[in-house]
């Protein structure tokens, strides 16, 4: 069995990543063709969806971020109207009718959590990128090669039952040595730059704007020498 490595998903400018993708939906209900990237046994799926039209969905499937890359993306449900740029992120909480009007040419990666569970507070979240943030637990000492890092969080969206949270987080720069990744994460850039070793020793570049996503279990090294904030998907 190939150990779990992370992958990028896509590139600021929604340029195809060199990642290995499997076309097809996620499901019966997914109304999109994706290129999915990882699908753990554990119900979490990520890549990315290029698609344009007018998709209606009467109860979304699953929880699901999107980050937009390329294009114009309007998320409408009954009580909010969102409309994404390249850059803005946003999530369909499970059970959300919502019409999704993408524009010719929109691209963007996905995170979502395919988890069969009854739907909990339904509706779209828009994730600020520079929202207000609270200081977070820094890296475990044990596997620091850096003095401390100052690091804040915030947690925009909650799904208990799945034990999802979604939202922002910044860092000064650290160095960390690998270690298994403790959870199933999407980052995408939002500031700065990070370069993170696989177990094999190769080294993956994320610049601003990047989006990647690290499976759980992951053997995953992280440098940083400039301030970074990120959006996140962690499970």
């Amino acid at each position: 069995m190939l150990e779990p490595t992370a992958v990028l998903l896509a590139h600021a400018n929604g340029t195809p990543a060199s990642t290995a993708f499997t076309c097809g939906s996620l499901g019966a209900n997914d109304p999109f063709d994706r290129q999915t990237a990882y699908v753990g046994t554990d119900d979490i799926a990520a890549g990315v969806v290029q698609a344009s039209g007018q998709f209606s969905v009467d109860q979304y499937p699953y929880s699901e971020t999107i980050v937009v890359h390329a294009g114009r993306v309007t998320l409408l449900s009954r009580e909010h109207s969102l409309e994404l740029n390249p850059g803005d992120s946003a999530v369909i909480a499970r059970g959300t009718s919502v019409q999704i009007d993408a524009l010719p040419g929109s691209f963007w990666a996905f995170c979502a959590d395919t988890q069969s569970v009854e739907a909990g507070t339904v509706g779209l979240t828009a994730l600020p990128p520079y929202t207000l943030l609270s200081p977070s637990t820094p890296p475990s000492e044990e596997f620091l090669l850096s003095p401390t890092p100052q690091c804040r969080s915030n947690n925009v969206f909650v799904e208990d039952a799945t034990n999802l949270r979604i939202g922002i987080w910044d860092s000064t720069p650290y160095t960390r040595k690998a270690r298994p990744h403790t959870m199933h994460e999407l980052m995408h850039l939002i500031e700065g730059s990070i370069i993170l070793q696989n177990a094999d020793g190769s080294e993956l570049a994320v610049n601003t704007g990047d989006t990647v996503f690290v499976p759980r279990g992951a053997p995953c090294a992280w440098k940083s020498s400039v301030y970074v904030r990120k959006f996140y998907v962690c499970k």
